[in-house]
């Protein structure tokens, strides 16, 4: 029977895979993303017992052994799912030594080698600003012209655009007739959006019961351009009354009216206009469909290009590097805002 969280203490956990999940359920995981972590790390934990001598469990496991594992992967798995693995045994080993329950993490070293040969976005779709310009200019629906024009221009993922409130936008809203007070962490960051790391399935923030988690690993302030501040005001201009406290951002205008946008909502809208414009087919894979996860690794390749910052990009998508999101956070007006906004492409026709 799985014990509450925080009643053992680091010396009294006989099983730390089991500690682990029991933790990450506490924290709203889903099942399904349990499972993958149970899997991998029951698998790098025979890996390591039956490889190497005086191994007993995964506390034994160092920097060596975690990059024998990764070795042994190599020539079975494609590189995306090599990343994606190591991925979760950093977050598994991270995460138990913040707790206390083991003493260093072996894979930071290893995640910092892999992260220039690795590629963990496995080859997708090309398409160019100019494409993406059609696309966007063949939306008329205000509050589905907001929801993918958000996603491209910030990079975030679906359920993090969910979980947005109207609290967690600060705009200028001179022309309509609606006003709110934003988040205290806005003040002095004047057209912007904060992204809490906070939201968990499960979890009620602000009042709300979540049914989506945000899977960043910091607070995150995201400036807003003129283009996405115009289309957001004329969504904001026809937005309805909320049937949640919380005062979603992003509100359902179809059979859930009022109601907060669901992650498999924003999903068919990114699908139904994709297929409208020859990026979805049933049965396509990643390398052929558009989804709101393209729009992050659109976001994420065209930034990237263009500001040369590997940093900013690292911050405004919530990344773990707490040194260089430390920076960005206490010069946002210089070294975020200004840099962002004279590199943001532009989406509108």
């Amino acid at each position: 029977m799985a014990s509450e969280p925080g009643t053992e203490t680091p010396e009294e956990v006989a099983d730390p895979i089991a500690y682990f999940l029991d933790d990450q359920r506490y924290h709203g995981k889903s099942e399904r993303t349990l499972e993958a972590y149970d899997r991998v790390l029951h698998e790098f934990d025979s890996f390591v017992r039956s490889r190497f001598d005086g191994a007993e469990s995964l506390r034994d496991a160092g920097r060596r052994e975690c990059m024998a594992w990764v070795h042994s992967l190599r020539g079975e798995f494609e590189s995306s799912t090599i990343a994606t693995y190591a991925s979760y045994l950093n977050r598994f080993y991270d995460y138990m030594t913040r707790v206390g329950v083991f003493d260093d993490n072996p894979m930071a070293l290893v995640m910092e080698e892999m992260s220039e040969s690795i590629d963990t976005d496995p080859t997708r779709r090309d398409i160019s600003v100019l494409e993406i310009r059609s696309f966007v200019g063949s939306i008329t629906h205000p509050l589905e012209r907001a929801v993918v024009v958000t996603l491209l221009k910030t990079g975030m993922r679906v359920g993090e655009l969910c979980n947005l409130d109207r609290r967690d936008l600060r705009l200028a809203t001179p022309d309509l007739a609606v006003e709110w007070t934003p988040r205290v962490e806005l003040d002095r960051r004047p057209s912007s959006m904060f992204v809490s790391a906070e939201p968990a399935r499960g979890a009620t923030v602000n009042g709300e019961e979540r049914t989506a988690s945000n899977k960043r690993k910091r607070d995150t302030v995201i400036p807003v351009d003129d283009e996405l501040r115009r289309l957001l005001l004329e969504w904001l201009a026809i937005r309805p009354d909320s049937v949640s406290p919380a005062e979603p951002l992003f509100l359902d205008t179809r059979d859930s009216w009022g109601e907060r946008l669901t992650p498999s909502d924003v999903r068919y809208i990114v699908e139904k206009h994709a297929r409208e414009h020859g990026w979805y087919r049933t049965g396509g894979g990643t390398t052929e469909n558009v989804t709101p996860h393209y729009f992050r690794h659109f976001f994420t390749t065209h930034l990237r290009d263009r500001t040369g910052d590997r940093g900013i990009v690292q911050y405004l998508r919530g990344d773990v590097a707490s040194d260089v999101i430390d920076t960005y956070t206490h010069n946002w007006g210089d070294r975020v805002r200004q840099t962002y906004l004279d590199c943001i492409y532009s989406v509108s026709p």
